[in-house]
């Protein structure tokens, strides 16, 4: 019979793509991690690994197995939830990695609406950019996530996960005051010094393909993840940048106008590993993530 754990490890190796990377997620040893895997392609009988450059990758039984593993993962997760609810559990701590600007527009929300709703809920919030939130729900550090979807990034149809969208959030030019381009289009912008998140960040992804989709390619001078420090750049003349509407929200904005652009917009959605969307701590939490994104008013 095939350990359950060692689907789980199976599972991360695959995320992470290297035994310590995996390790690290999982809390073990890389030894341990090795074993587990040693052990399940005993119980196969098929080699599920093979060294790729510095890393590793699934064999064509290794991607078989991956895809039963995420099938019987997600039942453990329906089988959690359903005793869960069996059992009436009004009662508990849930983990949500989140990024900043969901945090301040709609998870502190729905924070204050679950105590009056399901006071027995405790959020506990992790800050984590809309890209690595996703790998700590899969990795068992959080049990949900709100995340943007992302160029490489899992999509729609990734069998690990259940995804509810929340909003679409569109982007705002962000302009010293007096610009000369004040009222021009975006593709009028090849040519100005630009100001954004690192690279890798999906904001500073969903940036370069608006700017590649009007024509150019935006020519980054200074990075930084706070959209705060994004605007003071902008307002000490700096460069130009694209923000996400919500993070200007209730900034206290100096020296910059701020323009709407058709087009560039982030994709908000939360998510749960996939069977555990109607366990009884996390579908209050979704139904409340969800109906406090649709009174945002962003469009």
């Amino acid at each position: 019979m095939i350990d359950t754990r060692r689907l789980r490890t199976l599972r991360a190796v695959a995320d992470h793509g290297t035994v310590t990377a995996a390790a690290a997620a999982l809390h073990l040893t890389p030894s341990a991690v090795s074993q587990q895997l040693v052990a399940l392609e005993h119980e196969v009988g098929h080699k599920l690994f093979v060294r790729d450059g510095r890393g590793v990758r699934l064999t064509a039984v290794g991607k078989i197995m991956l895809g039963h593993a995420n099938e019987v993962l997600a039942q453990l997760e329906r089988a959690e939830a359903e005793v869960a609810a069996y059992s009436t559990g009004t009662a508990g701590e849930v983990t949500v990695a989140c990024f900043a600007t969901a945090i301040s527009a709609v998870l502190s929300p729905a924070i204050i609406s679950l105590r009056a709703t399901a006071p027995g809920l405790q959020v506990r919030v992790r800050d984590a950019e809309g890209d690595q939130s996703l790998t700590m729900l899969l990795d068992g550090e959080a049990d949900a996530a709100i995340a943007v979807e992302y160029r490489g990034g899992p999509d729609a149809a990734d069998r690990r996960l259940s995804r509810l969208p929340l909003y679409a959030e569109p982007f705002d030019l962000v302009l010293p005051e007096g610009h000369a381009l004040a009222a021009a289009p975006l593709s009028a912008f090849g040519e100005e010094t630009w100001i954004g998140p690192y690279p890798g960040n999906p904001v500073h992804d969903v940036i370069a393909f608006a700017c590649e989709r009007a024509g150019f390619t935006p020519r980054f001078a200074h990075c930084s993840d706070d959209f705060r420090a994004v605007a003071a750049l902008v307002g000490a003349g700096a460069g130009v940048a694209l923000v996400p509407r919500l993070a200007l929200r209730d900034m206290a904005l100096s020296g910059v106008t701020v323009r709407q652009t058709p087009g560039p917009e982030r994709r908000v959605f939360a998510a749960v590993r996939r069977g555990a969307e109607s366990h009884p701590l996390l579908r209050p939490l979704l139904d409340t993530l969800h109906e406090i994104a649709g009174s945002l008013g962003i469009g």
